[in-house]
């Protein structure tokens, strides 16, 4: 990777491999007794600065980058802690909006390590992966240090390991069915999980929810005292128009209407994430009906806002599009700002999925909106094998819509081919695109492979 000196990235790496010897993310004990055992030997590093938790099922790391990108403009210095990454570790840790430098990243592993141990050693089960994590960003944003953090949930909300902070705000983007084998089988278990970051006395901001999911959002604030501001009642969308790389939103804002915010980002879902992002900022500095943030520097920080692997371009001609969809509700909302925001003439999909998710019902939101789909696998040791992907593939495509390609690169070259072609061989070949898809790490090594820089 251009920039980034070698030796610092075979650091990273050696780093990264102790790390991976852990517990994977995707294994929990629920427990936050070897995450506070850790914070209190680091002296409560996230006790120092006031947090923005934000958990939900799908478009939390777009939210934590946006309300990132608007306190960065407000004047604050941030700390951002995100996962999964999409090419490198580092961009799980960001201060100031950008990612730590690898150097950084080792010296806060270095930093915990011994302490670590420590915890290691009390108890049957060691630290996870995704425990260590959290304790190097919150004793990195300590370190930095920043005036407010924006912490992203791992997986679930009570049991995350990211809970052990008491957040001022707390987040509940939009939730569906996922992990079920930790959270539950049926939306309201998932909900009330994830509604397990509200803490007593912080401001509660809760994207449109279904209502088999909103009860228990609702109930768990009530039950410790939270202020709450739910989407479509207190904030929301008021209106958007589809512009040349994103949208134009008029947005109802906690404190009034915030107009003319031009956000780089495709789809209504994106739309809706600004408007809970607003909602948590406002609340952050306390702005209400009589107090209203500065509307230019709202504007400035949505322009701002980069989110990588959701909806973005990198190649034109054919466009080639990189999202990280994993599930079927993510890849709704993909094939929604498809259909409604592009017009391709043909429109492929390179996808690649995890053994462990929902592939038949991330193929099954695809299909009405793509021509032919190419299926891939990723270098993850999780990813579903393509010819088992194909198996569930056929009985929605049919055989003549599948193709089949081993490696991600080969697959991305062949979609390509695909876009390109025309029934009549002198037409024009323009309007053709390929979105790459299914997984977040479909999507880090879709980008890798044109050349884009972690961020």
């Amino acid at each position: 990777m251009s920039g980034i000196d070698p030796a610092a990235l075979q650091e990273l790496r050696v780093v990264e491999a102790e790390l991976n010897e852990r517990w994977p993310e995707t294994k929990i004990e629920p427990s936050l007794d070897r995450i506070r055992a850790l914070t209190e030997l680091l002296a409560e590093p996230q006790r120092g600065y006031p947090v923005v938790h934000v958990a939900g099922t799908n478009g939390k790391s777009s939210t934590t980058r946006m309300t990132d990108a608007l306190l960065t403009r407000l004047g604050l210095r941030t700390g951002r802690y995100t996962s999964p990454h999409l090419q490198l570790a580092t961009e799980r840790i960001g201060v100031d909006g950008a990612p730590i430098s690898p150097e950084g990243y080792v010296d806060a592993y270095r930093d915990v390590a011994p302490f670590v141990s420590m915890v290691d050693s009390r108890g049957d089960v060691p630290m996870s992966k995704f425990e260590v994590l959290t304790g190097m960003a919150f004793a990195a944003f300590a370190d930095a240090p920043v005036e407010a953090a924006i912490v992203e949930v791992g997986l679930g909300g009570t049991w995350d390991a990211t809970n052990v902070a008491d957040a001022t705000i707390a987040v509940v983007c939009p939730v569906a069915l996922d992990h079920a084998e930790y959270l539950g089988d049926d939306l309201a278990s998932i909900a009330a999980e994830k509604a397990g970051i509200i803490k007593p006395g912080s401001i509660a901001i809760v994207a449109a929810q279904q209502a088999e999911a909103q009860r228990p959002i609702l109930e768990r604030a009530a039950e410790v005292d939270a202020t709450v501001a739910r989407e479509g009642h207190e904030f929301g969308v008021l209106s958007r128009t589809v512009a040349v790389g994103g949208q134009v939103l008029s947005l109802q804002g906690l404190g009034g209407v915030y107009d003319e915010i031009f956000l780089p980002l495709h789809g209504e879902h994106q739309a809706r994430n600004a408007a809970v992002a607003l909602a948590s900022v406002e609340a952050f500095f306390g702005a209400g009906a009589e107090r209203k943030l500065d509307v230019e520097a709202v504007r400035e920080g949505f322009a701002a806002v980069v989110s990588p692997g959701r909806l973005e371009r990198v190649r034109s001609a054919p466009a080639v599009l990189v999202d990280a969809a994993h599930n079927p509700h993510g890849a709704r909302a993909l094939a929604e700002a498809l259909s409604s925001e592009f017009s391709f003439r043909r429109l492929v999909a390179v996808v690649g999925v995890l053994g462990d998710k929902d592939a038949r019902g991330i193929l099954a939101e695809l299909e009405p909106v793509v021509e032919e789909v190419v299926l891939t696998r990723t270098s993850s040791p999780r990813a579903l094998d393509p010819d088992e992907l194909a198996g569930i593939a056929r009985d929605l495509f049919g055989p003549d819509r599948i193709v089949v390609e081993p490696r991600l690169d080969d697959a991305v070259e062949t979609a390509i081919q695909l876009a390109e072609e025309t029934e009549d061989p002198g037409g024009s070949v323009s309007g053709g695109g390929v979105v790459i898809t299914g997984s977040v790490v479909t999507a880090g090594e879709g980008r890798a492979l044109f050349g884009k820089e972690p961020a």
